[in-house]
């Protein structure tokens, strides 16, 4: 029997214990009703409503242009797709990095907003006083280390981080500061396995990995990804476990033959 299992709702102390008991934390990104309900169903353990809905939804070509009120959005949509999974929300560039105050008061915004249970932020020392501002407020955080999306322009590139050593000691360091000054959590995006391994093995807080190999103590996928919704994007680290991109296509075009020549609606879909 799982852990999960033994609760109704999940919790971050529910995470807690699946990290000690050994128990893998199952994660998805969604940003409706719809898809969380489904995700809900299949019995995710939690679902992340992420920035990266400026992507996958409205087209961007980066995650910045989502505003807060676009994610409290998104986050409502899910939160009532949901009555078990722990709700975790991104706070959207520019809502937090520079003034903690600020990010005080959109973590706020969130949780009281959508009913989420926590929320997400991206950036290790660099935005120190922000999270410990939201910590203070009770409001549980889940950080994010590695390749970062938010940082893209300062990036240049989607590739692999923290390859050098330089980069790997600091994002050891960055890992250890964010559970000392209180996150419960942590993503790590698109790093070496080992690097993913070593900080995994030094905290004591839940690693969430996303291309950083599967000793993490728990994975998270955008659902678009796992169902194939997506032709052209094709990371090495989002398994396809449908294809539904070729099946929706189909599906649309059988409807629109069957509309040009009247074969749609039948006499016993008519009224």
């Amino acid at each position: 029997m799982s852990i999960h299992s033994e609760f109704k709702k999940i919790t971050t102390e529910t995470f807690k214990k699946m990290k000690v008991s050994g128990e893998k934390i199952s994660m998805l990104t969604a940003y409706d009703y719809t898809m969380a309900s489904l995700a809900e169903e299949a019995g995710i353990d939690a679902i992340l409503v992420g920035d990266s809905a400026a992507n996958v939804v409205a087209g961007y070509e980066t995650t910045l242009p989502i505003t807060l009120d676009q994610m409290i959005y998104h986050a409502q949509c899910v939160s009532r797709g949901i009555k078990r999974a722990l709700l975790v929300v991104d706070l959207p560039f520019g809502t937090y990095q520079s003034d903690p105050l600020q990010a005080y008061h959109s973590a706020v915004r969130i949780m009281k907003e959508t009913g989420a249970s926590a929320i997400k932020m991206e950036g290790g020392i660099e935005i120190k006083d922000s999270i410990e501002a939201i910590v203070k407020a009770g409001i549980p955080v889940m950080g994010h280390l590695g390749l970062t999306p938010q940082s893209i322009h300062q990036f240049g590139s989607f590739k692999l981080r923290a390859k050098e050593d330089a980069e790997a000691d600091k994002l050891i360091s960055d890992a250890k500061l964010l559970e000392e000054i209180g996150c419960f959590s942590l993503v790590l995006e698109k790093i070496p396995a080992q690097l993913a391994e070593k900080v995994t093995n030094e905290l004591d807080i839940i690693t969430i990995g996303i291309g950083a190999g599967n000793v993490t103590d728990g994975q998270v996928l955008v659902i678009h990804d796992l169902l194939g919704l997506n032709k052209n994007f094709k990371p090495k680290f989002a398994r396809k476990y449908l294809h539904l991109h070729e099946q929706i296509v189909e599906a649309v075009s059988n409807y629109v033959q069957d509309v040009k020549s009247q074969e749609f609606p039948s006499k016993e879909e008519s009224f």
